[in-house]
């Protein structure tokens, strides 16, 4: 094996997916500790002792018009991703959700080195275009699936899978330990998170709607305080702006960072869609999802999305646990109303989310991963 063969290309494009690069960066240096890893991500890869030369602040958008508005980006981005697997002739590329960017650099590498491909949180295809599946029987050496109903899906059809577990019981393995359980029968103020996202367009469109909501609540029930998470990729000034300018800052308590500490506190969470509501789910905190794109995007999601709920644990569960507010229905009226009613029923909510951490298995998820990408660069690269 070449000095070559240590190198180790990670590619991921968002806050989400730098988490969980870090986690099986970490898992296989503890591994194999003569590797290297240089890639595209943000702090918790650079944390894991990943040398990036692309940071994700520059990448990570939804939606057609969001994502339109970074192409200059993207290129530099992908550029840079083709210089360093030249340079670096590595003996495996990992690909970190982010399917967009890394499909495309799933194909470059099979057309342009020897690596082998693997993929840690593919697609998911399960929800839409399906037809990223018979690119990726040309383009992927092995994928880490991280939802058990998946496994069957890229199997049938001939994508070498795994089912390693979900990466989020590695973070949760078991749910935090809240400090108030049961606020209803406490003297403590009841406390109501606000998660408006991790990506700057998702402040701009969903963090006037959750102040105004919080205001509402705030009219009804005077004695309930908010959370609001700012994410390591927002800048606190983006989101303190728009809490002054909400006119009652003092209702108002910023947490910058993981938002483990809100779910410490948090009765219930007022979250824009993504990863974060099925870590709140893991951690059985009731939940209204909201979200909004440009009216074209949305357009074009309903089109072609194939599952009936946007929030992963109803997507898990089949049922909406959640309560899903989606574009026109994102309002503070119907905001405040949801959360109203889920703090009258907060022990009935939490026991429809109970079930989903049994239905995702067990924590070990980064370690699974990390034996079999390090299988998978043994194997014989064949072209």
């Amino acid at each position: 094996m070449t000095d070559s063969d240590n190198h180790v290309l990670v590619l991921a494009g968002e806050p989400s997916g730098d988490v969980h690069g870090a986690g099986l960066i970490t898992a296989m240096r503890r591994k194999n500790p003569a590797l290297t890893f240089h890639g595209i991500g943000g702090p918790s890869m650079a944390k894991a002792g990943a040398h990036l030369f692309f940071s994700i602040d520059k990448l990570s958008a939804m939606g057609l018009l969001e994502v339109i508005r970074q192409i200059r980006p993207v290129k530099q981005a992908f550029d840079l991703f083709k210089h360093h697997l030249k340079s670096l002739n590595p003996g495996l590329v990992i690909l970190v959700d982010y399917p967009g960017f890394n499909l495309r650099a799933a194909a470059y590498t099979k057309a342009r080195s020897q690596a082998n491909v693997f993929y840690y949180i593919p697609p998911k295809v399960w929800a839409w275009n399906r037809a990223r599946l018979k690119q990726m029987t040309r383009t992927v050496d092995q994928a880490a699936l991280i939802f058990p109903f998946e496994e069957k899906i890229y199997k049938k059809a001939g994508i070498p899978a795994t089912y390693v577990g979900n990466p989020l019981l590695d973070q949760y393995p078991v749910p935090v330990k809240r400090s108030v359980e049961n606020p209803i029968c406490s003297s403590q103020p009841q406390v109501i998170g606000l998660l408006p996202g991790s990506r700057k367009n998702e402040i701009q469109t969903l963090l006037t709607p959750m102040l105004n909501a919080a205001l509402e609540i705030h009219e009804q029930r005077p004695h309930i305080r908010f959370l609001i998470s700012a994410a390591d990729a927002i800048p606190l000034d983006m989101i303190a702006s728009k809490v002054a300018a909400a006119g009652t800052p003092e209702l108002f308590h910023i947490i910058p960072g993981s938002p483990r500490q809100i779910f410490e506190q948090a009765n219930m969470l007022i979250a824009a869609s993504g990863t974060i509501t099925l870590e709140a789910a893991l951690c059985t905190i009731p939940t209204v999802i909201v979200y909004k794109m440009s009216y074209l995007t949305f357009r074009m999601a309903q089109a072609v999305v194939k599952v009936k709920y946007a929030g992963l644990a109803n997507i898990i569960l089949d049922k909406e646990v959640m309560p899903e507010l989606l574009q026109d229905d994102v309002t503070p009226e119907n905001i405040s109303s949801a959360a109203l009613y889920i703090l009258d029923h907060l022990n009935e909510y939490r026991q429809q989310l109970a079930p989903v951490r049994q239905l995702l298995g067990g924590p070990g998820a980064a370690d699974r991963a990390a034996d079999t990408a390090l299988d998978l660069r043994h194997r014989p690269k064949i072209r």
